[in-house]
């Protein structure tokens, strides 16, 4: 909502205009702080609370939080009864679902803002900070706000994606990098492989083979040229190949690339049944004139 104005008139942001274009529904407000106009729906909802929300317990995530809901959501409709029908909710709802009109594509709902890449590569939202490629510090970026994750666009394609982090105070909020965004820096700058804060949150694989490669003379270039390899092949094969290396006792550039290389190939061809003796159909024939023949055209060409 861009702004609130008299009686049930309302500006109303682009986004908004395009979920009800999108779903073909007319956008009917209430007057501002007359919530008795739609009494029968807050009374709903908040009776559903009082059933609901009777005995929590404490969950680890979101989406968690969003299952146990769910389930209680159909508990409750299991349970109450239907005010006409002498049936349960559920048994309504069930009953009716097949005279709804299929559910089309979902919306695309999201918030867009103009954000501008900081030189560290960083984009401020919610006072909280998210890594985006390096290729784009500096440069004005497209941030589309969901309700669980944000998307970062450029140039007309994504260019990041992070997990939404929601918090309640009012602290100077978390740094949410990601070690991918940082690789094209690393290969100007290969000593912030040390202390850089992006480079904290390698997987155990990776944090594994940096303790050993920086104990040697160029470790660090070492490393940065198998970080790299993320870029060209998939994170999963480069992942395995290290693994194997680090198994193997001696871990090197040289043996993950081959490895890599190995892991990479496509399956040999399939084997060609071919009988135990081949004859020819039309045996060649014995001239050694030809060669003197050869040789005289050349002696005429020189000539």
């Amino acid at each position: 909502m861009d702004k609130v104005r008299s009686g049930k008139d309302r500006d109303v942001n682009a986004r908004f205009e395009a979920m009800v274009s999108h779903y073909l529904f007319d956008a009917e407000f209430c007057n501002p702080a007359s919530g008795w106009e739609k009494g029968q729906i807050e009374k709903n909802v908040r009776d559903s609370r009082h059933r609901i929300w009777q005995k929590i317990q404490p969950f680890g995530s979101l989406d968690e939080l969003n299952a146990w809901l769910g389930a209680e959501c159909e508990r409750l409709w299991r349970e109450a009864k239907h005010p006409e029908a002498g049936i349960s909710v559920w048994e309504a709802w069930q009953a009716e679902q097949p005279h709804l009109m299929r559910y089309g594509k979902p919306f695309d709902g999201f918030v867009e803002h103009a954000k501008r890449v900081s030189p560290t590569c960083l984009v401020t939202h919610e006072r909280n900070r998210y890594s985006v490629p390096a290729s784009f510090a500096n440069r004005p970026i497209s941030l589309r706000v969901y309700a669980d994750k944000l998307v970062f666009v450029a140039e007309g394609k994504v260019v990041a994606e992070h997990e939404r982090d929601i918090t309640r105070d009012h602290g100077p909020g978390r740094t949410i990098f990601n070690w991918r965004h940082y690789l094209a820096v690393l290969q100007r700058k290969p000593g912030a492989l040390r202390n850089g804060a992006p480079f904290q949150e390698f997987p155990e694989e990776f944090k594994r083979l940096q303790t050993i490669l920086m104990k040697r003379q160029g470790g660090d270039r070492e490393m940065v040229d198998i970080l790299a390899l993320v870029m060209f092949h998939d994170e999963a094969k480069v992942l395995e190949a290290v693994r194997q290396a680090l198994d193997g006792g001696a871990p090197s550039k040289q043996i993950i690339l081959n490895i890599l290389s190995r892991l990479l190939d496509s399956a040999p061809p399939p084997r060609i049944d071919a009988p135990q003796a081949l004859a020819l159909e039309i045996e060649p024939i014995a001239n050694i004139g030809r060669y003197d023949q050869l040789r005289k055209r050349i002696e005429k060409n020189a000539a």
